[in-house]
């Protein structure tokens, strides 16, 4: 494997990691019940984002809640976890794929609503779903180099513009059967925040070590899933294959340094009951340690596997093994491996 595609850190505990998600809860019944002219005028069964995409329910901000808010709640909560002072990160870095503008950064209101030293390093991070991954990884490697002590990865969500937009057009007369089905995916949206904060291992006995991992691309399929406030429009057949086909490379390539065939929890991006049981069954991973948080949730970007992780740590013991893999649009994938 080509060097700059595997990473192994020395020195990097993942010290907490929090996650603060929205009161108001949107079922895919409800969402349906908004789409039922266009259901039936398409000749579609109703119940296709439970029989299909595994999603029961999602969540959404309410009108005193924005993720921003959230964002900065949740790092707050992992710093308070950690037993780190705001005055000792000397980075910040937001992977969410959600911003209200594009100048400037989401990360530096993030930085002033978590009153970060003017010392802290703080950026975006946009890679689709993997950017937390990302964040963790870059600030590890930041970690590792003596450059920083401390770093807080964040990550924010906010689904309901997109799914604004998605239903009014999906319920357009001149809406079709082929327009639908490539916005699906677009209704399966959640939000959510999340926060982690690293630091090093050796000052931190009781943080969990961030082993290394490996990352992956096949950027000749950057556009099956392109994505804005306006909407998400996704070739799924096509994306699937593709993506299974860059997992299954990535952890073949893998297995030459890393043995990930007996994990005691694999925490993947969550997306779909189709995308979980595929990927699943393309590596031969055992169903029972792969948890699932898209019924409830839906698929929450890069916050999916943070958030995720918040859902299992407490049944984590001393010693297991954890595995962070997913696939973002683009596409590209990370594995990252963390001893409990």
């Amino acid at each position: 494997m080509p060097g700059n595609a595997t990473a192994r850190f020395g020195n990097v505990a993942l010290l907490s990691v929090a996650s603060v998600l929205p009161d108001r809860v949107t079922t895919s019944d409800a969402i349906e019940e908004r789409l039922a002219p266009s259901l039936k005028r398409l000749k579609l069964r109703s119940g296709l984002l439970k029989r299909v995409a595994g999603v029961l329910e999602r969540r959404n901000w309410g009108a005193t809640e924005t993720a921003d808010a959230a964002t900065i709640s949740a790092g707050k909560r992992a710093l308070a976890e950690a037993g780190v002072q705001p005055s000792e990160i000397g980075l910040l870095i937001n992977t969410s794929v959600t911003r209200t503008n594009l100048e400037p950064s989401v990360a530096v209101a993030l930085h002033h609503g978590l009153d970060l030293p003017s010392s802290a390093v703080n950026f975006d991070i946009a890679n689709a779903c993997l950017g937390f991954i990302n964040g963790m990884s870059l600030a590890a490697t930041m970690i590792d180099s003596g450059q920083i002590k401390y770093a807080l990865v964040v990550a924010g969500e906010d689904a309901d513009e997109i799914q604004v937009n998605t239903i009014e057009r999906l319920l357009q007369d001149d809406s079709d059967r082929d327009g639908f089905m490539s916005e699906f995916a677009s209704l399966t949206l959640g939000s959510g925040s999340a926060a982690a904060v690293l630091g090093r291992a050796d000052e931190h006995p009781e943080g969990h070590r961030i082993q290394g991992g490996v990352t992956r691309a096949a950027t000749e399929f950057h556009r099956l899933c392109v994505g804005s406030v306006d909407g998400m429009f996704t070739d799924a057949k096509a994306l699937l294959k593709g993506g299974l086909d860059l997992v299954v490379s990535a952890w073949k390539d893998a297995a030459t340094e890393w043995d990930w065939k007996s994990m005691n929890r694999y925490i993947t991006h969550q997306v779909s009951s189709i995308h979980t049981d595929a990927i699943v069954k393309a590596v031969g991973l055992d169903r029972s340690r792969v948890p699932t948080t898209f019924p409830h949730y839906g698929n929450i970007g890069p916050a999916s596997v943070p958030i995720t992780l918040v859902e299992e740590q407490a049944s984590l013991r001393k010693g297991d093994r954890v595995l962070l893999m997913g696939v973002g649009s683009g596409l590209n994938t990370a594995m990252m491996e963390v001893a409990w």
